[in-house]
């Protein structure tokens, strides 16, 4: 435990094929302001250089599959947290921090943050429990809260905003990669819960991401999936281990890709055959019978700590879409001198917000006058320039609900 009262803690990113993607990411883990913290990238031989300016612990790893490459993070990680991240998220000032603070509990095994989709301001995933089948029950959670498993259904900490006690993954055996993609980090939940039944999960809403849905395994633009057999495989597989069913799996994934249909994102034609892929999945994974992992590393090498960021206050930058090159050149000075910005750059509609941190190291936020950036929010608000100004002051990366 640092003197800050803050234990060290390592965060893993794999990557594999998206390097701007991944720029991005290490950008705003850059960002931190965790006290000690290190960063561990596992990436293919033309990423894992990226940004040779940060104190990164680098490994090659080019195999499509989560499961393996995290543990090759898992074995540079020296820090008595491990955190967790995909290459397309980006983690809002202070996650690290609030994701690690709950592990000064000694009973904290693992904890999940909360997750918003591409559009930066929506929610994707919040609290929720893994049953034995693979599904998931939501949970109303409003503040950090510390959960034990409940009905043998642990707390879900989704693999790209979650932590695990160092010693307690190892314990386990890290990732299972007969895991390739799809329930991987559920596994290690339903196996913690099994060896450490008292053990708690910490649900941190403060701890947010942003997920994209970049192209990778299985999947094309805008998340659309064209092969489902990575899926089906790993959900026979963890049913058979963990007592639950698949039955409910393929209408599921029929509606998932029913609701691609219609957005216009997939050929209607194209589902009977993605279907064939899920069912081919689940009869290989029907055939497999892998044990539990057995970790079997060496110890890391020392912590390589990253200096953290100092959390001043962001800089917020607002004004009409029509005055964007200004106020981006504005946001580009003020990025250079090391300073946190957020631009705000708004249009006469009703258009639905959107949040991203853009490749000169700004978030912006666009939208219209009148519409909605939170969730919940009516489609229509009736607010002047002044007035959206200060709301959406108060729901700014880091510091919102």
């Amino acid at each position: 435990m640092s003197e800050s009262g803050m234990p060290a803690t390592s965060v893993v990113v794999i990557s594999r094929h998206r390097p701007q993607a991944l720029a991005r990411c290490l950008t705003t883990l850059a960002d931190q302001t965790h006290p000690r913290l290190e960063v561990v990238l596992v990436a293919d031989p033309a990423s894992v250089g990226i940004r040779p300016d940060l104190p990164l612990k680098r490994v090659v790893f080019d195999r499509a599959n989560v499961s393996a490459a995290r543990n090759e993070g898992l074995a540079l990680a020296a820090g008595e947290v491990v955190l967790f991240i995909d290459d397309d998220a980006l983690a809002e000032p202070g996650w690290a921090e609030a994701l690690a603070a709950p592990f000064a509990d000694p009973r904290v095994i693992a904890a999940t943050g909360f997750t918003r989709g591409p559009d930066g301001l929506r929610w994707q995933v919040r609290g929720e429990r893994i049953t034995p089948s693979g599904n998931t029950t939501p949970l109303n959670i409003a503040r950090t809260t510390l959960l034990e498993p409940e009905n043998g259904c642990p707390v879900s900490t989704i693999g790209t905003n979650c932590g695990f006690r160092h010693r307690a993954l190892i314990a386990v055996g890290g990732f299972d990669p007969a895991f390739a993609y799809h329930l991987d980090e559920s596994d290690v939940n339903m196996r913690m819960a099994a060896r450490f039944p008292l053990g708690l999960t910490a649900v941190v809403p403060a701890a947010q991401v942003l997920h994209g849905v970049a192209p990778g395994t299985g999947r094309g633009e805008a998340g659309v999936p064209h092969d489902l057999t990575a899926v089906g495989r790993s959900a026979a597989i963890f049913a058979a281990r963990h007592g639950g069913k698949t039955d409910w799996l393929r209408d599921n994934q029929r509606r998932r890709l029913l609701r691609h249909m219609v957005a216009g994102r997939l050929d209607p034609l194209a589902i009977g055959r993605i279907l064939a892929t899920l069912d081919r999945g689940l009869s290989e994974g029907r055939d497999l019978a892998p044990s539990p992992p057995v970790w079997d590393r060496p110890p890391p090498p020392p912590f390589r700590s990253m200096p953290p960021a100092t959390g001043d206050q962001p800089l917020l930058l607002a004004g009409w879409h029509w005055h964007a090159r200004r106020l981006r050149a504005r946001a580009a000075r003020a990025a250079a001198e090391g300073r946190r910005v957020v631009l705000l750059l708004l249009t006469p509609s009703f258009l639905p917000h959107r949040l991203t941190l853009v490749p000169g190291g700004w978030w912006e936020q666009n939208g219209g006058l009148w519409g909605a950036s939170r969730s919940g929010d009516p489609p229509v608000l009736f607010l002047g320039k002044r007035a959206r100004i200060l709301r959406e002051r108060g729901n700014l990366p880091g510091r919102r609900e």
